[in-house]
């Protein structure tokens, strides 16, 4: 191997901390800012590495990670967040910060620049408790994060002391062996004058970025942005077009079908599966979030259809129908329906939700699965699983528990032991029990049928290569589907011995049905065939269709590897998506959401509280997830709605209306416009241009930051022109008011538009009220943005009026109590049944309460959740011995419930 690096260079500083930290050998070569060591790239590009196989490696974070994985382990999901914040958050605020320093000699300036990374950072290491961003170890983040940072905290000028955890992880990094040495060698003991040459040759960054400087998409204004008087021009330009004769169509024209010349995008949203009731976490990671993108793709333009539907078959399901007496297919009917509810309330504008119990669902999973079968993609092999006499069913993975053969952790799944991190054969565990019945299973022994996986890899590898290069694939997707790759794909079982599926055609096995991981995706093909009997012209024409998938990250491998390899396998022209958008996880104030412990909001709680569904999708949209886990705060959504939607953005739009109602007759005034107004109009057309480059990029959450940005522009205005003033002055004055009144609502009505994918409700209000006509909604947001004067000198407005509602202290305080939920302790429960003396069986005792067992059971599993967890991040051992004693004592009222003794029957020997 052979790495190129230049003197002077902050991310060549990485790279070679990177190098002297891990040991790894490997040739050094210093080169010039413009050598061109890579001869088919048209720019220089350092560093570089070349590798021993004859690949380029350029970008500074990947070759750190590159050699930190050579000799250990895979980088961390945990770190490879940091990278990309990294490359995507705190890049930017340092290009600027060296910027004013280096070139501009505007060193005091720094600390403003970065003050927002450096709380998130700061925050984060307080929060972590820990010694190194992801541990008591150092991490290729901590290595990338110091070396960008070194630079500039290196300076004695630039004081950390309002950020001491940030400081002292600085200093710790900096003791490592290695990094002084490599920044010697790349700053020669210059400091920020080595890098003059360097940053001479790097393009001027923009006053403003696109990205948020830290956690929160709408806040930190970056102060104000330089506008040329070519951009005014241009924008006083734009601002004088009419706007566009075709009307925006009030009401889709069904079925959707692909056009030929137009953009045709099918999206998806992860089928929620049915039993059960989505939270908050669920709907922002899938539905709504797909929701936003596909209002936001039809007001662009394109040709959308959005299809969503309901998980049906599987062993959940079967369960369910047992706890409340139902079939399955009653199941499916009942919590259909109470998805459908919950859709509908939040506004979520599917095409068609449907669901995987049709006909439709059988015929195409099971043509899919006759063409695997003639391309010779599945084959048959016997699995020794685990069946429960008592139960009369062989167990799933999730209803098995018993010791880690790896570790001996008595509480592993049957899928994997959380302690040791280990997977595992369910049939390998030491003392299984079924978690439903809590007796001892039987090894038995069952022919099934498996994707070939590893025959479909290259075929897999080669598409995903095209697609995840051309698409907008999210970084946990594609760093999700790297990890599946890495050790190489292995057949998966694609049947199950259930009788709730769709059955397997083949007379060798036809007592048996699909998996469900096979068969629910195959549901997005027969909804959109239960919406179409010219589903094919969506599903089979990858050439016309491109397709957005949305999910949490925990659906990645099944949209990325496996669904794939089932399509690929069967040869038919399937269209395979496109853009992979996943999410991250969305927590409840500082714990996670439970049903059975009464903790969360859940879709069919939301609209009890009085709180309108638009306020609740600006809010999820406001911290959803989309580079780390984020979470929903009470106290944080009271703030947003008052600062954000009611001191900001209601606050503009009510000011406007209500001075052409009160000053103007209701009539929008005639408008002059002087250069303070045209530098208004530039300022907003950037917003809106940042705004559609996010949206195209399904960047949602950062993109809701600049209309924000835009209503606080417009306050800014109004405040500073005082048209209430001006109106009681002379004629010239009263012109002013005129014109600075003519502005802000037009400026109110670019917001309704760039607010429809969010506060669809909101955004028909708004335009209600200033009578806005409807060729307003598909003329903003065409090209690169298009800002006009929509409301001429003339218009008549509506009735205007407050759009927000001030959410109370008392209010969110009841609230966050109402779904803070209760755990379910001795100490909450009456008196127990005393147990009696230990004895070898299970004895029946009086007092069993099956409600009562039915919500200690879940309690039972969310605690046992909670403690594996807690091992599995290495928590303190006080903490982990008390949630273990929580844990022992719902098992002990379990028992006690159930009518049995709390001492366990001592485990039958297996048989041979």
């Amino acid at each position: 191997m052979e790495l190129f690096v230049s003197e002077g260079n902050p991310h060549c500083l990485k790279v070679l901390a990177a190098l002297e930290v891990t040991g790894v050998q490997c040739g050094v070569q210093f080169v010039n800012h413009e050598g061109k060591v890579v001869p088919f790239l048209p720019r220089p590009a350092v560093p570089t590495l070349f590798l021993p196989s004859g690949q380029h490696l350029f970008s500074s974070n990947t070759i750190c990670r590159y050699l930190f994985e050579l000799n250990g382990p895979e980088s961390s999901d945990q770190c490879n967040q940091w990278l990309e914040w990294e490359a995507t958050i705190l890049q930017p605020a340092l290009l600027r910060a060296l910027h004013l320093a280096v070139l501009q000699g505007k060193g005091s300036e720094v600390p403003k620049v970065l003050q927002g990374p450096l709380n998130v950072l700061d925050q984060s290491l307080v929060k972590g408790s820990m010694a190194y961003l992801t541990g008591e170890a150092v991490s290729v983040a901590d290595v990338v994060l110091w070396g960008a940072l070194h630079p500039v905290l290196s300076v004695s000028s630039l004081e950390l002391s309002d950020h001491k955890s940030a400081k002292a992880w600085f200093d710790r990094v900096a003791a490592v062996r290695g990094c002084q040495s490599a920044a010697q060698k790349v700053l020669q003991g210059k400091g920020l004058e080595a890098m003059k040459s360097y940053m001479q040759k790097q393009p001027a960054p923009q006053s403003r970025d696109t990205q948020p400087c830290n956690s929160s998409p709408a806040e930190n204004d970056e102060g104000e942005r330089t506008v040329s008087e070519e951009e005014m021009e241009a924008a006083a330009l734009t601002w004088s077009k009419d706007l566009n004769a075709c009307s925006y169509p009030a009401e889709k024209q069904h079925p959707v079908m692909p056009q030929e010349g137009n953009r045709n995008v099918l999206i998806t949203s992860a089928l929620p599966y049915v039993n059960n009731v989505p939270h908050l976490g669920n709907i922002i990671g899938c539905v709504l979030s797909a929701d936003v993108f596909s209002r936001y793709g039809q007001l662009r333009g394109w040709n959308v259809l959005f299809v969503c539907g309901t998980d049906e078959y599987g062993t959940a399901t079967e369960n369910k129908a047992r706890e409340e007496g139902l079939t399955p297919q009653q199941i499916c009917d009942k919590y259909h329906a109470v998805h459908s509810s919950i859709y509908k309330w939040f506004q979520i504008d599917f095409d068609f939700f449907g669901r995987t119990t049709t006909e439709k669902q059988t015929e195409i999973a099971q043509d899919i699965f006759w063409r695997l079968h003639k391309n010779g993609f599945l084959v048959e092999d016997t699995v020794e699983q685990l069946r429960c006499e008592n139960c009369q069913r062989f167990l799933a993975d999730r209803f098995v528990e018993g010791m880690c053969p790896h570790c001996s952790y008595p509480e592993a799944r049957g899928d994997q032991c959380d302690k040791c991190g280990r997977l595992i054969n369910a049939v390998e565990l030491r003392e299984p029990q079924c978690k439903v019945c809590r007796q001892t299973p039987e090894i038995r022994s069952s022919k099934h049928l498996f994707l070939d996986l590893p025959k479909l890899e290259t075929q897999l590898e080669n598409w995903l290569e095209r697609s995840t290069s051309s698409g907008d694939w999210t970084a946990n997707a594609k760093q999700i589907t790297r990890s599946w790759l890495r050790d190489g794909l292995k057949p998966r079982c694609i049947t199950r011995d259930l009788q709730w599926g769709t059955p397997v055609p083949h007379p060798d096995f036809k007592e048996k049905v699909f998996y469900v991981w096979f068969d629910a995706p195959i549901g997005y093909l027969s909804i959109t065939a239960n919406y179409t009997n010219e589903w094919e012209k969506w599903w089979k024409n990858p050439h016309q269709v491109e397709l957005y998938n949305f999910m949490a990250k925990d659906n990645v491998p099944f949209h990325s590897v496996v669904f794939p390899c089932s399509l690929l396998g069967a040869q038919d022209n399937y269209t395979l998506v496109s853009h992979l958008i996943a999410t991250e996880y969305l927590n409840y104030e500082d714990t996670k959401f439970s049903k059975s412990r009464g903790v969360g909001v859940f879709g069919d709680m939301a609209k009890d509280t009085g709180i309108p569904s638009d306020v609740w999708r600006f809010y999820l949209l406001y911290v959803r997830p989309e580079g780390q886990d984020s979470a929903f705060s009470w106290a944080d959504m009271a703030l947003k709605n008052n600062s954000e939607l009611l001191n900001n953005l209601g606050n503009f739009i009510n000011r406007g209306g209500m001075f052409v109602t009160k000053f103007f007759g209701g009539c929008v005034p005639a408008m002059e416009l002087q250069q303070e107004d045209k530098k208004l109009l530039a300022v907003v057309g950037w917003e809106l241009q940042q705004y559609i480059q996010l949206m195209d990029k399904v960047k949602i959450r950062d993109a809701l930051k600049h209309i924000l940005n835009i209503s606080r522009h417009g306050n800014q205005y109004i405040q500073v022109n005082e048209p209430w003033k001006k109106i009681k002055g002379g004629e010239s004055e009263r012109q002013r008011a005129g014109t600075v009144t003519g502005v802000s609502v037009n400026i109110a009505c670019l917001l309704s538009v760039m607010l429809l994918p969010y506060m669809p409700a909101v955004s028909q209000t708004i335009r209600d009220q200033l009578n806005a006509p409807q060729t307003c909604i598909n003329t903003m947001l065409q090209g690169p943005g298009t800002f006009v004067c929509a409301l001429r000198a003339g218009h008549r407005i509506g009735t205007v009026s407050p759009l927000f509602q001030k959410l109370e202290a008392d209010q969110i305080e009841a609230l966050k109590k109402r779904f803070g939920g209760q755990q379910i302790t001795a100490s909450t429960q009456p008196a127990a049944v005393p147990a009696p003396p230990v004895v070898a069986e299970m004895k029946v005792v009086d007092g069993s309460d099956p409600e009562k067992a039915k919500q200690l059971a879940e309690a039972v599993a969310e605690q046992g959740d909670k403690v594996r967890a807690l091992k599995s991040q290495k928590a303190e051992k006080a903490i982990i011995t008390a949630e273990v004693s929580k844990l022992l004592d719902l098992k002990k009222q379990l028992a006690l419930a159930e009518g049995k003794s709390p001492e366990p029957a001592p485990q039958k020997g297996k048989k041979k």
